[in-house]
């Protein structure tokens, strides 16, 4: 089937509160989505950001990000007023987060929110608590910690903390108990509004396709409570850490800093983490989208003292042992893998036995530093087409930035023309290959530039900002895009509107005959 979809992180959806929320906003999205014919809103890791502020480094691979909280249904709860959410600063630019103010005024705000939630605790609070246990009651523990230690890593606590010594432990519960049930409580208005958006999409006939990170960041919970499960030295500190060795792009490589699996540990214990993990993901989302793939096969270990990544090494991942213990754990689950970057045999094998869909970037194509494969011709149906990532400039801005050989050889290629729109003329690169289905930035969609970039990899300071206005998510650009889903056959046949006007003409017909 061939079906499309829109890249769209929440953190970039419309908000007067500094951020996109999973409130009004997000369900016009969806409206917006259906308006266009699609079939799957993709977004980014919606886990709680750590330093730098990247969805890809978080406190925790379960929890949810407290700051897409949407603070207008609070108040209709009577958690909040209008006039307290008001009274906080959240940015003066409404084109960007402004992470700064968000740190310090949206926890202020929801701990004014706690102290009337827990005067009318909700019924199935506790009930919520237990069925999550399993991760919730580090990461609340983890976070409470942090604050105590005015924000340091896990990694500078006291030692019996760091060691999670059990008389610590049982002490720092009852010290901290009040700050534990704060962060118990924002998992769960988070899980709440989260699985009210994701069943208002689901009936709308739109998928979710959410993101999860090869690794972990160092400073979390998830290290912080399965030491064993990395490598770590009798320190508990990373003996190697994660990135990419130099290329075209990057002289120095990249250097994620990332703690490494002990592959060999989560073997032994059937991959239990990793089941545990993505058995998470498959319920908060439709489709999986599984970052950096070829890190299961092969990884590049960096030793942690150093600051670029010129002297890491590779060394060998799980390959096929890992997903076929989930596929015994889980049955087979809807993924697609990112598998761009240094891609060896055995990684292109691996992709192959796993049967899963990798991923085909249009920019990619013709970029005069390297060969590619990227080129639409090359395509076969067994694959996901994106005109760029999250990684990526925006079409406009590629064709301002890359190469005026790159940029002329995608105009000849393409046919691209400043009529139709250099941005329209790559997407319809995208949808009109034979690629099964073709994901597309909403920047793109709206044409925007360099100022609408998600993120440069290996820079900090500037990412995982942009943010669209409400006039820019409008009935106009969603029937433009809806015109192209039909002409390359993409319309999505289980939305409601569509399956409404095929109601409709039937019944047309039948009144003619």
């Amino acid at each position: 089937m061939r079906t499309s979809g829109v890249l769209m992180p929440i953190s970039s959806l419309p908000s007067p509160y500094g951020i996109g929320t999973m409130g009004k906003q997000a369900r016009k999205f969806v409206d917006f989505l259906v308006r266009g014919g699609q079939k799957y809103w993709q977004i980014l890791p919606i886990c709680p950001t750590s330093y730098g502020d990247s969805p890809y480094q978080s406190f925790s691979s379960f929890a949810g990000n407290p700051y897409f909280i949407d603070l207008e249904y609070l108040c209709k709860d009577k958690l909040l007023t209008k006039k307290e959410c008001e009274s906080f600063k959240w940015g003066s630019n409404p084109k960007y987060v402004d992470y700064g103010i968000m740190y310090e005024s949206r926890y202020a705000l929801l701990r004014k929110a706690y102290v009337r939630f827990m005067k009318k605790k909700p019924q199935d609070f506790d009930e919520f608590c237990e069925k999550e246990k399993q991760w919730l009651d580090d990461y609340a523990l983890f976070m409470a910690l942090k604050d105590a230690n005015d924000g340091q890593a896990w990694s500078k606590w006291d030692k019996d903390l760091r060691l999670r010594k059990k008389e610590a432990m049982e002490a720092a519960k009852e010290q901290y108990a009040e700050e534990i049930r704060f962060y118990k409580m924002l998992q769960y208005l988070f899980y709440k509004q989260w699985n009210e958006l994701k069943a208002y999409a689901n009936e709308e006939g739109i998928e979710i396709i959410g993101d999860v990170p090869i690794y972990v960041a160092g400073d979390s919970a998830d290290v912080w409570a399965n030491p064993d499960q990395f490598y770590l030295d009798e320190n508990l500190e990373p003996i190697e850490v994660a990135g990419c060795p130099p290329d075209a792009f990057s002289d120095d490589g990249q250097l994620w800093g990332n703690p490494l699996f002990r592959w060999d540990v989560m073997k032994k214990d059937g991959y239990t983490w990793w089941t545990r993990r993505i058995k998470a993901m498959s319920e908060l989302y439709d489709i999986i989208r599984i970052d950096h793939f070829r890190g299961f096969d092969s990884y590049y270990a960096i030793p942690a003292k150093d600051d670029t990544a010129k002297n890491g090494q590779w060394k060998e991942g799980p390959g096929m042992d890992l997903f076929t213990e989930l596929e015994k754990k889980l049955g087979r689950l809807p993924i697609i893998v990112e598998d761009l970057g240094f891609l060896t045999p055995s990684v292109h094998k691996l992709l192959k036995d796993s049967g899963f869909p990798g991923m085909k970037v249009i920019q990619f194509a013709f970029d005069s530093r390297e060969e590619s494969d990227y080129l639409p011709h090359t395509y076969t149906n067994h694959c996901v087409v994106y005109t760029g990532t999250h990684d990526n400039d925006t079409v406009m801005g590629w064709m301002k930035t890359a190469p005026k050989a790159s940029v002329k050889y995608a105009k000849e290629y393409l046919n691209l023309t400043k009529e139709e729109g250099y941005n329209w003329g790559m997407m319809r690169a995208a949808w009109s290959s034979v690629a099964d289905m073709a994901i597309v930035p909403m920047q793109d969609i709206l044409g925007l530039g360099s100022e609408a970039r998600i993120n440069t990899p290996s820079t900090l300071g500037e990412n995982w900002k942009w943010r669209a206005t409400p006039e820019q998510i409008d009935t106009k650009i969603a029937k433009k895009l809806h015109h192209y889903m039909q002409m390359y056959g993409r319309v999505n046949k289980e939305l409601r509107v569509e399956k409404e006007a095929e109601a409709k003409k039937a019944a047309e017909a039948s009144t003619e005959k």
